[in-house]
């Protein structure tokens, strides 16, 4: 008899939930399953009738659900117009639907909602359908919220998590650890809340942007949400076999988010960040790549993070201060319950 559970460690974006998907999900859906050209995908690429579609779907279950710099509905629409930007693709429509407990605030509903529109309309994305679900006290933590993406992709976009090779550059577009720092803070009541605010925003102008300069020359693309960026990076490499070194010089983390993260353990790679992304970029495209993005408000602090390598594949490498190195794995445990 099957004994295992799942554990909250299988929701950290880590290694226990790439076990999860692997062992038990993806078999039972299918290889199409959350797949562009055979590699698992933060969003699918469709082809209807002709027109490369691009779709996603993500729940939210934050806590605490109002945090320093947003709350449960902008990050819904975030969240799920980044997911479709990863891809290539500009957003085109959401649909929603809400998971309510019994007795969760009606104040705190049409705050969340009018959040959640308001992010929304500032996107230019509508939402033309969703759901709404009442369960009983207890069953729920207050709401959750399911969003579905649907965009366009763009004219000369062609990336995937499957298409980094040696030699290409891994750019970085922005400081990392904010939005996890601050959800951590604002849960437990230690104090960083008035100076640590999640990055929380949509990227798919800074997208349009690196395409447009670009083009295909842009490989691969991820928003290190859940596992941070040491499992965007662990994905990329294993799902193109080559391997990723990056120096520990050129990873900005703002101090006060060091500072959070020495108090709880925790290494930045790994905290979850909603504001900012990492791309695989060819070399002769990179310098002009960069200065797109850092024409941008989302992506003004735009740096080189290392390189791409035949050496050690499947694996991601960092160049420490003290001149060694060590192997940046993916979050293992459940450190970081409940942040996206």
């Amino acid at each position: 008899m099957e004994t295992e559970r799942v554990m909250l460690g299988h929701g950290s974006g880590g290694q226990l939930s790439a076990e999860l998907l692997r062992d038990v999900l993806l078999p039972a859906l299918g290889a199409g399953a959350g797949a562009a050209d055979g590699v698992p995908e933060d969003a699918a690429l469709l082809d209807i009738d002709g027109t490369p579609v691009v779709m996603s779907t993500d729940s939210f279950v934050v806590s605490p659900v109002f945090f320093p710099g947003g709350d449960i509905g902008s990050l819904a629409v975030h969240g799920t117009v980044n997911d479709l930007a990863m891809m290539g693709a500009t957003p085109l429509a959401l649909a929603v639907a809400y998971v309510i407990e019994e007795g969760f605030a009606l104040a705190d509903l049409r705050r969340v909602t009018a959040s959640l529109g308001a992010a929304a309309a500032a996107v230019g994305v509508p939402v033309v359908t969703g759901d709404t679900k009442v369960v009983g006290r207890g069953a729920a933590d207050g709401i959750f919220v399911t969003t579905t993406g649907i965009g366009r992709r763009l004219p000369g976009a062609r990336v995937s998590a499957g298409f980094a090779r040696s030699g290409d550059v891994v750019v970085l577009s922005g400081p990392v650890g904010a939005h996890g720092s601050a959800i951590l803070s604002a849960r437990e009541g230690l104090g960083f809340e008035s100076e640590i605010v999640s990055d929380s925003r949509p990227l798919h102008r800074l997208v349009t942007a690196m395409v447009a300069s670009g083009g295909p020359g842009i490989h691969a693309m991820r928003d290190p949400t859940r596992g941070g960026v040491a499992s965007a990076l662990n994905e990329i490499a294993a799902a193109s076999g080559v391997g990723i070194e990056i120096a520990e010089n050129a990873v900005p983390v703002p101090p006060m988010v060091a500072a959070a993260c020495d108090l709880f353990g925790l290494d930045p790679l790994h905290v979850a960040n909603e504001g900012c992304l990492v791309a695989i970029i060819a070399p002769d495209l990179a310098d002009a790549v960069l200065a797109a993005m850092r024409a941008l408000p989302e992506g003004r602090h735009a740096t080189r993070l290392g390189e791409v390598v035949a050496a050690h594949p499947g694996r991601v490498v960092m160049r420490t201060l003290l001149g060694g190195t060590r192997i940046v794995d993916m979050l293992i445990g459940e450190q970081l319950p409940r942040i996206c």
